[in-house]
């Protein structure tokens, strides 16, 4: 549930925000005509996301062994990876964000497309809605092999009531409140989130290593589940929400702390400047 909850507020913050700004800029802007355009793309994008998720949640019930671990490591290793650029992408882009999307309103409207609101808004929020989906799709996968499907409905209700903070969140950016330090917010997160990708690409190698794809370093490291087992209490806490295994394979444990320590190292280097765009002629 709390792994839901950050990744619904992590992506829902980043949606409200660009709505956000869409919304406060035809207000000031005396265009506030148009809202009902970027209210079309946002639901429009809200649906196909929902549609997105649940079509994901369903297919996976259907398949039989090795292709439902097929498809659950598979989708895990894309969940790692679209979280990964992710982090990295709203680093670099988070400065000069809002006076991005002002130029391209203000593009849109100079040119007479106001249909063009409905699209931006469309675009951005169904690139954070197939993030979301699939992210928490790889966690659902991840949480079904020990806690059940009643861990998986968690990550579902988490995901769920992150994003109705994140809207909160969104409404309070539209109205101007200064409390919000977004870009603390979104540092932590990403920390966090480097932990939680780390594990999911662990259970996707040893998806794998189950069915006999991966044969090399399919020893087991070290047994301590006398002390915390993954299957009960703070370890399966841990093994739902971070990939913790009290008796994990070698290649899975090499595989989250090279992702850790190469992700999280690069994460915290300071973010180079955005090159300014050359004016055309």
């Amino acid at each position: 549930m709390i792994n839901g909850l950050l990744i619904g507020l992590r992506e829902g913050v980043e949606a409200s925000l660009v709505v956000g700004i869409v919304v406060a800029y035809l207000v000031r802007s005396g265009n506030r005509r148009h809202l009902p355009k970027v209210w079309a793309g946002t639901g429009a994008a809200v649906a196909v996301s929902v549609l997105l998720a649940l079509a994901l949640y369903v297919v996976v019930g259907d398949l039989g062994t090795p292709y439902e671990q097929i498809f659950e490591g598979t989708t895990m290793l894309v969940a790692t990876g679209i979280v990964t650029w992710m982090l990295f992408w709203m680093r670099s882009q988070s400065r000069g964000m809002k006076g991005h999307i002002e130029a391209e309103l203000a593009r849109t409207l100079g040119s007479g497309g106001a249909w063009g609101l409905a699209v931006l808004a469309f675009t951005s929020v169904i690139r954070e809605g197939i993030e979301a989906s699939l992210f928490v799709f790889g966690q659902i996968a991840a949480v079904r092999s020990s806690s059940g499907l009643a861990g998986a409905d968690g990550v579902l209700v988490g995901t769920l009531v992150g994003l109705v903070i994140a809207v909160a969140i969104g409404f309070a950016i539209y109205r101007g409140s200064r409390r919000i330090d977004l870009r603390a917010f979104f540092a932590w997160t990403g920390i966090a989130l480097v932990f939680v990708a780390a594990g999911l690409v662990s259970r996707a190698v040893h998806e794998f290593v189950e069915i006999g794809a991966i044969g090399v370093g399919t020893g087991t490291a070290f047994n301590v589940g006398g002390i915390l087992s993954q299957d009960r209490g703070v370890g399966s806490l841990l093994r739902a929400m971070f990939g913790y295994s009290s008796q994990p394979e070698y290649v899975t444990l090499a595989v989250y702390l090279v992702y850790v320590v190469a992700i999280l190292g690069l994460y915290l280097l300071p973010a180079r400047p955005a090159r300014p765009q050359p004016s055309r002629a």
